[in-house]
């Protein structure tokens, strides 16, 4: 399923709901971020995805890093949580959210880099590399926050 990104965008489809998602914040040892190249609009994003019936937050980040990149994580904190009304998500499927998002700090803890059915690559990408991709302006500002690494996180 693709999906359409607006953002402050007057011709963007009127949201329908708001779905609970979640993204993590994984740095290795070497602070290099994990990121994957979404198969669903072809840009850089953290792993991530929809809070499912019967799981907690961190679960819901350890699942979907797990099952997006490969790689197991423990969740050390909150980078922020983000729900900007400006930020519509239309889906191929007809679906439009309203984006609300929780973003996880998370170290990874074992598990072997693969790529699934919902990226393109996965890859551990240096800092200084970030500038040059293609990544949504918020996602930018998640990855801005996190590595800040304040003491208390983002609210908005």
């Amino acid at each position: 399923m693709s999906r359409t990104d607006y953002f402050d965008d007057p011709k963007a489809p009127k949201a329908q709901r708001i779905v609970p998602a979640v993204t993590a914040f994984v740095v290795n040892e070497r602070g290099d971020l994990l990121l994957e190249r979404r198969s669903d609009n072809g840009r850089w994003g953290m792993p991530g995805g929809v809070l499912e019936i019967g799981e907690n937050l961190p679960g819901a980040v350890a699942r979907e890093v797990r099952e997006e990149t490969g790689i197991e994580v423990e969740i050390t904190g909150l980078v922020g949580t983000y729900s900007d009304p400006g930020h519509v998500i239309e889906f191929s499927d007809g679906e439009v959210r309203q984006e609300f998002s929780l973003c996880f700090r998370a170290r990874p803890v074992g598990g072997r880099l693969t790529a699934s059915s919902e990226s393109f690559e996965v890859r551990w990408v240096p800092r200084a590399e970030l500038e040059g991709m293609d990544i949504a302006p918020t996602t930018r500002l998640r990855l801005d926050h996190g590595f800040r690494n304040e003491p208390a996180p983002h609210l908005g």
